[in-house]
């Protein structure tokens, strides 16, 4: 028997573990596939967070008597033939070769697995990676709600009253209290940490978040999420989202952490705590919506109307936004966020990816794929799903005639300019009143040359904007 670790780098929830382990399986292993991961643009600073991830795991599993394995193939293809290498030898030797996983929602992964099923591979899969399975948040119809709101009331509902299940730590018994020695394979995952060009050590691993930040996140700094959530110079938001991209925190572990101190969470829709609840009914919606809607990995518009959107798609603009050089402060500061950090507050997300769709008129695939390969957080579900909100072509889409205005965004949500002066130090010195469009305060102390000219007249980018969109409507 054979557990197989994919995007599930943790020990507590585990379903496909502690089946296996209760099975009597005390092997592990993890098939990496550097050139897939290039393939679907994993950044690097997250394939060292998984690096890091691994190897806490290996020591977790050296205790529990577990042996890992680390094995390195070239893609999805190399998994296959070595798995089922795998099983021709333990069929061989009258061995059991079951192999327990859990489920990727991702349709590569999907076509990974069934492909092995067809082959005659004995893989038991087992949902981990939301609080209610997909497929189980369904309309009258037993369709997919194409709403979030009537989703997250559905949504609500199972949980209240079906619950969920979320599992304690395999606990090792009498036969299997000795340790085994994993040394050798988390020198490997150490020499792959070595080879890479950026390093997640800036993040605290998810033991260290559950050990000494989780609870205080719960218990206090949650209450004020509401108000100061979209707030970027303020440290309001709980940074969860690396840990829950690779499963190394279980969503349903956190669900039941804020039941325990909040027990009335899901009664009261105007606290500050359900509006964290709330992103994590969003991270929800866009997992079951990839469950259903699995071509949406293939880079299609989920509302088709805008496949014929006339984008520009200018590669030296696209240039500027990536290196946040298009003149607008705080969508520069973002951007400036996003490479020095591998992460950007969310409501910059939505800042950087409506000037990119709306006054740029770039097709929001660039700035997906963009995120992709800088994000210690990429999570394709999420991703996606964001970004075709921004662009209105998604699934419960903002309006196509919603577009932000980079500068009174800056003013309402970094009004001291605080956040900027941070990623933008040639701004500095700007005065408040200032900060948020410098450029004819910069003419006039003859310093225009301090920054980036703007890129674009936003109001004349909005009506460029609107036209493309109407002519697809």
């Amino acid at each position: 028997m054979l557990y197989w670790v994919r995007n599930d780098l943790r020990v507590h929830d585990n379903p496909a573990l502690t089946m296996a382990y209760r099975q009597g399986c005390r092997d592990a292993i993890f098939l990496g596939c550097k050139k897939q991961w290039n393939q679907h643009h994993l950044s690097p600073i997250k394939q060292d967070f998984i690096y890091r991830h691994l190897i806490v795991l290996a020591t977790k599993l050296a205790d529990l008597g577990v042996r890992f394995h680390f094995v390195e193939v070239e893609d999805f293809s190399g998994q296959q033939h070595w798995l089922m290498n795998w099983q021709d030898e333990r069929r061989q030797q009258q061995q059991s070769a079951e192999v327990f996983a859990n489920n990727e929602v991702e349709l590569n992964e999907q076509q990974r697995d069934q492909h092995l099923i067809a082959r005659g591979l004995t893989l038991s899969l087992f949902e981990a990676d939301v609080i209610v399975p997909k497929g189980q948040v369904v309309t009258a119809a037993g369709e997919m709600y194409r709403v979030f709101t009537p989703f997250k009331r559905a949504w609500i509902k199972a949980v209240m009253h079906h619950s969920f299940e979320c599992l304690a730590n395999p606990e090792a018994d009498q036969a299997t209290q000795n340790k085994v020695d994993n040394q050798q394979a988390i020198e490997q995952l150490q020499a792959c940490r070595n080879n890479l060009d950026k390093s997640s050590s800036d993040w605290p691993d998810a033991k260290m978040v559950m050990s000494e930040q989780l609870g205080d996140w719960l218990e206090d700094n949650v209450l004020d999420y509401g108000k100061q959530r979209d707030f970027p110079a303020k440290a309001a938001t709980s940074k969860l989202s690396p840990c829950l991209s690779i499963g190394a925190i279980s969503p349903r572990l956190l669900m039941r952490l804020l039941l325990q101190r909040h027990p009335m969470v899901m009664e009261q829709p105007e606290s500050s705590a359900f509006c964290w609840l709330n992103e994590l009914i969003w991270r929800e919606f866009y997992r079951h919506l990839l469950h259903a809607y699995p071509n949406l990995i293939k880079g299609e518009n989920f509302n088709r109307q805008y496949d014929a959107i006339a984008w520009r798609n200018d590669p030296e603009e696209f240039s500027r936004w990536c290196q946040g050089k298009t003149g607008y402060p705080l969508v520069d500061a973002a951007m400036r966020q996003l490479n020095q950090t591998g992460w950007m507050h969310n409501r910059l997300r939505m800042v950087v990816a409506s000037f990119l769709t709306k006054d740029l008129l770039i097709d929001w695939r660039w700035g997906e794929q963009y995120f992709m390969e800088q994000l210690i957080d990429g999570d394709f579900a999420a991703n996606n799903g964001g970004w075709q909100w921004a662009a209105s072509t998604g699934c419960d889409a903002q309006p196509y005639f919603r577009i932000f205005n980079p500068i009174t965004q800056s003013q309402k949500f970094d009004p001291n300019g605080e956040f900027i002066r941070k990623y933008v130090p040639e701004l500095a010195d700007i005065p408040e009143r200032h900060i948020h469009f410098p450029h004819q305060y910069l003419i006039d102390k003859s310093c225009e040359n301090l920054y980036e000219s703007a890129m674009v007249d936003h109001k004349h980018a909005r009506e460029r904007t609107l036209a493309a969109y109407k002519a697809c409507r």
